[in-house]
């Protein structure tokens, strides 16, 4: 029987079989996991899995038989370690497993601090996985001090939590600002005083030189000189795209898995999808860290394994909650030569219009639901936005949609 093996278990991978089955898909298809548990959510780890709100059941993508009801053979903690691309195999500790088609959804992994400076010490975590969270999980108890290295949406989110849960936090950005990789400095300004309002301590333009202390941390060097007494240290220094499995294979690799708008790579029977790959966008090449984009192009990719032969064309949105705001974004910022700022209607709301030019880029909106709708719906259609309109706060936003 025709065999698609999918590796990788998270929200690239169940998406996509869940689609090959939706479609009517006939094939015989494994999933395959590096964890014990079925695919889950990721990014309620750091905000309502870390306070307790939402249980691990909770966190499950699809219910536990939903796979078994689907005819998909689930394997999870299992370990994928060599594609052999000309017999069609992979192997795994089981054995090796043939297949027609293969689909590579590895995701991506935490950077980690060197061990040179600490981070091997016991107290030093990552927030990827369930077993990230449910090994730190014990440290948030009241009054303990946390260190938080890196200012971005995972650093941030994380020190939310610490804040909220009543804990002394202090996050270290080395850049000159947090968020200086993906937004915009005015971003930056509403969430540092958000994070500042609620006793976050956040020091930018200074690196860590190093954790001290003998098996587990006990304390801080910055690169200024500054020594910090820490109980605990979370890592929020990005990721990196899981390509060693098709990088030991041979496949192209481009900033991630390269991949063709039909989300082949350069073997014509292995596909992939979400964290891990590259694809063509707007006459270059993009790689998108997103829950959206990952369900997205697996389902692109889950069509044309059925013979669609469609295109993937990315509409890049993503979210962050922290404290009580939540950050909607559409679009990617870069190349912005121009940024609004525009109240919302309700107290507190705001919204960051991203312009190179002329030209609508990016959104960004907290507490701001009508914005980001706004914003999605232009530049998923590839259109702008009347600067007039947008800078004046009493005029109707919706009113751009009339031309769509």
């Amino acid at each position: 029987m025709h065999h698609i093996v999918v590796v990788g278990a998270g929200q690239a991978g169940s998406s996509l079989v869940a689609k090959l089955r939706a479609l009517g898909c006939e094939s015989r298809i494994t999933l395959i996991g590096n964890e014990d548990s079925p695919p889950y959510q990721r990014p309620p780890l750091s905000k309502k899995y870390l306070t307790g709100e939402t249980s691990r059941e909770q966190l499950l993508l699809r219910p536990a038989d939903f796979y078994e009801n689907n005819r998909i053979e689930l394997l999870t903690d299992r370990h994928v370690s060599a594609i052999d691309r000309e017999n069609k195999t992979i192997t795994v500790e089981d054995g090796p497993l043939e297949y027609d088609e293969l689909v590579l959804t590895t995701g991506s992994e935490p950077r980690r601090l060197p061990a040179a400076i600490g981070g091997d010490l016991d107290g030093v975590y990552v927030v990827r996985s369930l077993t990230h969270v449910d090994a730190m999980a014990p440290e948030f108890s009241e009054g303990r001090k946390a260190l938080i290295v890196g200012g971005g949406y995972i650093g941030l989110e994380a020190a939310a939590v610490a804040a909220m849960r009543g804990l002394d936090v202090t996050l270290v950005e080395m850049g000159d600002r947090i968020l200086q990789r993906v937004a915009a400095p005015q971003t930056s300004d509403y969430f540092r005083d958000l994070h500042v309002s609620h006793g976050v301590r956040i020091i930018e333009g200074t690196g860590l030189a190093e954790l001290t202390g003998q098996q587990r941390v006990e304390g801080a060097t910055l690169t200024d000189g500054t020594e910090l007494d820490v109980d605990f240290v979370i890592v929020g220094v990005g990721i990196e795209p899981h390509t060693e499995l098709a990088r030991q294979a041979g496949l192209d690799i481009e900033n991630g898995i390269k991949v063709d708008a039909f989300g082949r790579t350069s073997d014509p029977h292995i596909w992939a999808a979400g964290d891990c790959t590259s694809f063509p966008y707007r006459g270059g090449r993009i790689r998108v860290e997103s829950v959206p984009n990952a369900i997205h192009q697996a389902e692109c990719v889950a069509s044309n394994l059925n013979g669609a032969n469609q295109e993937y064309v990315a509409t890049p949105w993503f979210w962050s909650d922290q404290f009580a705001v939540k950050l909607q974004i559409t679009g990617l910022g870069q190349g912005y030569n121009k940024v609004i700022i525009r109240p919302g209607k309700r107290e507190g709301s705001v919204s960051h219009w991203y312009y190179h030019d002329d030209r609508l880029l990016a959104v960004d909106a907290m507490n701001d639901p009508v914005a980001y709708m706004v914003g999605k719906k232009l530049i998923d259609a590839e259109r702008t936005a009347d600067t007039t309109i947008v800078e004046d706060p009493g005029s109707e936003l919706k009113a751009l949609l009339r031309d769509l």
